[in-house]
């Protein structure tokens, strides 16, 4: 394994593939292929790292199973060659975390979100006393995109949601970072050495 390139600690993947993005919140020009201004002793607001560049790294290392960032609270933006928040997929499952997880993506992408399509997919054994933070969560995506849709499924595993955004031309996955072993194996699994020119995007927070 070549380990002649310096390693960023905090996503395991070289220096050269990831891009630090200090903005509170990401300018209408934003681009995941250019780092924000450097701010002295702040932690970055997101990390971005080329979808293919990432997964092409990974197999060359031998690593198809080692897609774990290792910031405990930093996202972590995957793009894909042609990025897009036209179209989002947001994965609720129904706890605080995720509750937490989908208002700060919002707060950090809602200058460039307005027109945006969203769609949450939720658990249909959503409990009775989490059905108001719910409708609250609901709303509170609705205001900030042009347009919002709800959805129950029975979802239970990445791949499945990883499915519908492919199915449904949505453009950016928004989930836990809980879920990235999974989402790499479902990557080589799917698409052995090498992904296709796909516009699906993946932001993975705590």
């Amino acid at each position: 394994m070549d380990t002649s390139q310096s390693l960023n600690f905090q996503t395991g993947f070289p220096e050269s593939l990831i891009q630090s993005v200090f903005d509170s919140q990401l300018p209408p020009s934003f681009s995941p292929k250019k780092s924000s201004s450097y701010i002295p002793s702040n932690v970055p607001a997101l990390y971005t790292l080329d979808l293919h560049k990432a997964f092409e790294w990974l197999y060359s290392h031998d690593l198809q199973k080692s897609l774990e960032f290792k910031s405990p609270t930093v996202p972590i933006l995957l793009y894909a060659p042609k990025f897009s928040v036209q179209r989002l997929l947001f994965h609720y499952d129904g706890t605080p975390n995720s509750v937490e997880l989908i208002r700060k993506f919002i707060h950090l992408f809602q200058l460039i979100i307005s027109d945006s399509i969203a769609t949450i997919i939720s658990p249909n054994f959503i409990p009775k006393s989490k059905l108001r933070e719910e409708q609250e969560l609901i709303q509170f995506i609705s205001i900030h995109t042009k347009e919002a849709s709800f959805i129950k499924f029975n979802f239970s595993k990445i791949g499945d949601f990883w499915s519908y955004a492919t199915q449904h031309h949505c453009t950016l996955l928004v989930t836990s970072k809980a879920n990235q072993i999974a989402l790499t194996k479902v990557f080589f699994q799917v698409y052995d050495d090498k992904l296709p020119n796909q516009d699906l995007s993946f932001y993975l927070s705590i």
